[in-house]
């Protein structure tokens, strides 16, 4: 057996559910390392965001290996770090820090857990006409994603439109000059005019975990020829996708997008590539216990 051991953190808010963390330990175990992965949940700590910078300082001073940031402290994140990945420094947003030598190196594996998603499970997706909700760090590595899957016009909703904004402008950027892709910004009261026009949404925002719950945008503005993703997968079928679904539209939960970006930190950590498949089997099996102990405790 490896004698390496590794400590790992998830930082972010309502993160004590979180089903990253077995994730990573079960594929450890069958790789043979040893893996203690532990949710650091700023709600429980009644911690801010803004805490992110002392909560890695205490990591490497606790020996740990590596962290994964999520809402809502992966833009934050970036002020805090030694050295950040081209990409993460592209899109402006981290959701992986590994701890090398003292020093904090970030990484993003949202993008490219998103893109392999995409490509899985609806490989059919009609990007013509793509409306993303969310702007912030796991909105910037889906419209990175999704730019680079071919859609040819992105309509970025968020509360803020200049959050929106910036996020355009920091697309754009990354654009070859001779780009054809249109992308256009708004606040949530563009939806009634862009999404029933949409062949695709994306809901990159929180609402519809378990601390956010709700609903992203009205669903009555939906249409069944369109397909509908959620990168929210606790729980499992978020009521976006439940209710999408139910009009007919092609759907991809967020367990797909977790488990590729799990799958891209786990190689990154480890330095070992891990078994994607059997890590899509366990998140399955932790989704369907989940959801027996829920019908248990009605």
């Amino acid at each position: 057996m490896n004698t390496t051991s590794y400590l790992m953190g998830l930082i972010g808010e309502g993160v004590r559910p979180s089903l990253t963390p077995p994730m990573h330990e079960r594929e450890a175990t069958a790789q043979n390392l040893r893996f203690v992965y532990r949710p650091i949940d700023l709600l429980e700590l009644q911690l801010p965001a803004t805490a992110i910078g002392d909560l890695l300082s205490a990591g490497i001073n606790l020996g740990f290996n590596a962290f994964n940031v999520t809402h809502p402290c992966k833009q934050l994140v970036l002020e805090y770090l030694d050295d950040i990945d081209p990409a993460a420094k592209r899109l402006g947003a981290c959701n992986t820090v590994l701890i090398e030598d003292g020093k904090l190196i970030g990484y993003n594996t949202d993008r490219s857990g998103f893109a392999s998603a995409l490509a899985l499970e609806l490989p059919d997706a009609n990007l013509a006409d793509v409306v993303l909700l969310g702007a912030g760090g796991a909105g910037s590595a889906v419209a990175d994603a999704l730019i680079g899957a071919g859609t040819q016009r992105l309509s970025i909703i968020d509360p803020q439109p200049q959050r929106a904004q910036a996020l355009a402008e920091q697309v754009q950027h990354a654009q070859p000059a001779d780009s054809a892709v249109e992308i256009r910004t708004g606040s949530p009261l563009d939806s009634p005019r862009w999404v029933p026009q949409a062949t695709g949404l994306v809901n990159a925002s929180p609402i519809g975990m378990f601390s956010h719950p709700g609903l992203p945008v009205d669903v009555s503005l939906l249409h069944s020829q369109m397909w509908v993703a959620d990168i929210v997968y606790r729980p499992a079928v978020t009521e976006l996708i439940d209710q999408a679904s139910a009009l007919g539209c092609a759907v991809m939960p967020g367990k797909a997008m977790a488990v590729g970006q799990a799958a891209d930190t786990f190689q990154l950590v480890t330095g070992i590539v891990p078994d994607r498949n059997r890590m899509y089997a366990h998140l399955n099996e932790l989704v369907e216990r989940e959801q027996l102990q829920v019908k248990e405790n009605i």
